[in-house]
């Protein structure tokens, strides 16, 4: 049996502006290492949803230009930012991870709103 390598994702959206008619978000991503083992970020992949039901996929190496490497019980906290071009969506998605013994697997990130400040009633 494989073992588990346990990894909490927190996000922290916020609502910028307008910019050339989208929607910009920023958001905040906090990543804890719960396992006993050191881990190395590797990829991510995000899906976008606008408002209209259409999506679009994000996936690359690292996060902001980085590969953070996470020992037991550590936390990294990055903010980037997201386009739309409707007032309300979310976005959800994964992490790519190896451990130092060169085991790889992916760490759910939780589905969170993109929400425009007048888009709730």
């Amino acid at each position: 049996m494989r073992p588990e390598y346990p990894v909490q994702v927190v996000a922290e959206p916020r609502y910028l502006g307008e910019h050339e008619d989208q929607f910009a978000f920023a958001y905040t991503i906090r990543i804890t290492n719960r396992s006993d083992a050191v881990i190395t970020l590797r990829n991510r992949h995000w899906i976008i949803t606008h408002g209209d039901g259409s999506q679009e996929e994000v996936i690359g190496e690292g996060v902001v230009g980085e590969t953070p490497r996470l020992e037991p019980g550590r936390c990294y906290t990055y903010t980037s930012g997201a386009l739309i071009p409707t007032r309300v969506g979310s976005m959800r998605g994964s992490y790519g991870f190896v451990t130092e013994d060169g085991v790889s697997f992916r760490a759910e990130i939780p589905e969170f709103a993109l929400l425009t400040p007048d888009s709730l009633h």
